[in-house]
This record gives structure tokens, sequence and C-alpha cells, in this order.
């Protein structure tokens, strides 16, 4: 265990875009099998992409966000499942570093430890002498059967009836696994359900979930680390809307690579690409992807710079990280879809990319901190002097 010299983010980034013809080829299979191959786990390890957010006194990084967004993006360019479970993997790394020095000497002494992690508060723990027993179920666990631990969001129980959110930090060897993950899109997630059945959970690996949503809760060794200075909803907000931005590059791949000599059926255009109508969509769609990148690119220079300064985030900058969630959200799926239309009939077979990546980024739409409409609705009611509806801010 010792501090790390992290490459830099072209290095980083270099090594993301070596990765994507792998994640092309295997990408059917990881949608038909419903989670990462072994050989792509491999070669995400070996390239380093999973230390990005493991402290660096285990030899992680500490990668800055806008790091991690150009990472992140550009393995989702390759596959949109492998982008979102490594996405997954960074945002679950950075929540175990909250934790006690001596829980994450447990957590971080197994060299490329995965740690996956769940936001929605689905069990409840009742008090015990040391720790809790927890009981309950969570749905869409990225990445799980991969991993060796997860931060799990639940609540704990009070004798006066009150319940206090917290984050627990549970081995995946203690839940039961559903195979339940049987979807439209983002299938190679892996995103199955966890169960834990009377199951005791030690204070250490306990945290109150209000500080570290807060970005104020106390740490160890990482205390001093511009990585834990920045709050919890902007760094996770940023880190899976770049997943979203990589599938909108990757529908822009797709589609050029599939131009050159198709016609357009049932008219006189021989050459799709001699038609306005595709110059025209084609100038959207990439316009939709320069204004996604942009809203990513200023959540993470925001989370950065604040960071480097030591500053404060207000009510209407969390909200406004939530913004640009939305907006990359919701301009990368209209991107996406422009391009899909314009692909014509023969697309729809399972063996076109476009077909899948619009998939995917249609269910990461839909994800509950992801929907456009739900971000844009939580910024609106900060500006005009209203109180957030929601904690996750």
């Amino acid at each position: 265990m010792s501090d790390t010299n992290a490459p830099s983010r072209q290095e980083l980034l270099g090594r993301a875009t070596d990765l994507v013809p792998l994640l092309q080829k295997n990408a059917p299979w990881i949608e038909e099998n419903r989670r990462l191959p072994d050989d792509v786990v491999g070669a995400l390890t070996d390239a380093g992409l999973l230390k990005m957010r493991v402290p660096k006194h285990y030899g992680g990084y500490e990668s800055p966000m806008r790091t991690v967004a150009d990472v992140v993006s550009e393995l989702a360019r390759g596959d949109g499942s492998t982008g979102w479970t490594a996405a997954v993997w960074a945002i679950s790394s950075w929540m175990a570093g909250m934790f006690p020095d001596a829980v994450q000497d447990e957590v971080f002494g197994e060299a490329d430890v995965r740690i996956s992690g769940i936001l929605s508060p689905t069990a409840v723990g009742v008090p015990t002498e040391g720790g809790i027993v927890l009981n309950g179920k969570w749905a869409f666990n990225t990445g799980s059967r991969q991993s060796a631990w997860n931060t799990n969001a639940a609540v704990r129980a009070h004798p006066d009836g009150s319940f206090e959110p917290i984050m627990v930090l549970i081995p995946l060897s203690d839940l039961a696994v559903v195979d339940d993950w049987h979807t439209a899109g983002m299938r190679g997630s892996g995103s199955v359900s966890t169960v834990a059945q009377d199951l005791f959970v030690p204070d250490a690996r306990i945290l109150s979930m209000p500080p570290v949503l807060a970005g104020v809760h106390q740490l160890g060794r990482n205390a001093a680390s511009p990585v834990y200075q920045a709050p919890f909803m902007p760094t996770a907000c940023t880190t899976v809307a770049s997943v979203a931005l990589g599938l909108a590059r990757a529908s822009r791949d797709a589609f050029f690579e599939r131009l050159p000599g198709r016609k357009i059926s049932y008219t006189a255009y021989e050459n799709q690409a001699e038609a306005p109508i595709t110059h025209l969509t084609t100038a959207d769609a990439i316009t939709r992807i320069d204004e996604a990148e942009f809203h990513v690119m200023r959540a993470a220079g925001m989370l950065d710079d604040k960071a480097a300064a030591g500053e404060q985030w207000t009510l209407e900058q969390r909200a406004k990280a939530r913004l640009d969630l939305g907006a990359a959200t919701q301009r990368s799926k209209e991107a996406v879809d422009l391009l899909n239309s314009a692909s014509g009939g023969s697309s729809v077979y399972s063996t076109v990319p476009i077909q899948r990546i619009q998939r995917d980024v249609q269910t990461l739409t839909l994800h509950a901190i992801m929907h456009p409409a739900t971000n844009l609705e939580l910024y609106g009611r900060v500006v005009c002097g209203l109180e957030p509806n929601t904690h996750y801010i």
C-alpha cells in the first residue's frame, strides 16, 4: 500500500481509446450474456482504468473528474454496458474511500478489487449491539456478480420511529443474487438484484448519508485529497452523464461507418450522403452531441476547480450539476434518435450496432437519477426560490 504517480488525463484516455475496438467486438456477446466477459474486465484492469477513483495510498490514481468523464465516455463509445459498469465501479470505489481507514484497509487490501453500489435505500437496518441487522432487496445492482464489495443505501430504524438514511459496505458474498436482469437495453451491465436477509453489518461499515451527500463527511487518510472534497451527487451525476455522451458518440461512429454506398430506398438518391436531409440530420445530431459534451465537461470542471480551490458548493451549484446530467442525457438521446432514424430499415437487424446503442440510451434516459425532466424540474425549483424536492442534490 503506497502512493502512486497517477497517469495523466491524456494517457488514461489513450488507454481507453485503445480498448474501443475490443469493446465493439465484444458488444454483441456482452448483450447476449448480460455481463462483461473476463477478457474485457481483465483489459480494463490491466489498463489501470478501474483505479481512477481508488485512493492513492492503495495504488489508485484519484483521477480528477475531467479525466474520469473522458475515460468513461470513451469506454461507452465502445460499448454502453461496459461504460456504465466502469462508471458504477468508479463511483463505488470513491464511496468506499469515505469509510474509516481500517475498513478501507480490508476492502482495498485485495489487489484490483471491484466495488459496485446502489443509491436507492430499499433496505432497513435495525440497531443491535455493535451495528445493525439488515433486511432488504436492491434492484439494478450493476456489476455486482463481478464485484467483491457493495456500497448500498439503506435506512436505520430508530426507537422513536424515525429512519436515518445510511450507506453500508457489504461483501457480495453476504448477499443473495437474483438473476432478474432481462431488459431491453444496457443488458450487459448485469444489473441484477441482491438481497440481504438478517445480515449483521458492523458500525464501522455504516455511514450516515446526509454528510456524504453534503460532502462534509469526516475522513481519515483521505481527508486532504481534492477528490474527497466534492459532494456525492455532483460526483455521481457527472460520472454517469459521461456514459450517455459516449453512447451519442457511438451512434455517430456507427452511422458514418455504414453511410458510404448506402442509398435511400424508394427515392432517386443512390447515395444517402448526397441527400440534403442527411446533411441536416447529421449536422443536427453532431450539434446535440457537442451540447451534451458541454454539459458533462462543465460539471466535471466545476468539480475539479472547486475541489482544488477548497470552495463550498451552493445549493444552486448542486442543482446545476443535476441540470447538466439531465441536459447531457437528453441531448445524447436526441442525437442517437436522429441518427438511428436515418439508418434505414436494415438497421433493425441485431448485427447493426446502432439499434443496440438506441436501446441503451433509451434505458439510461429512464433511470430515475438521469431522467431529463426530473433534473430540469429540480433546477427550476431552486432558481425560482423553492426548496429542492429531494435529498439527492
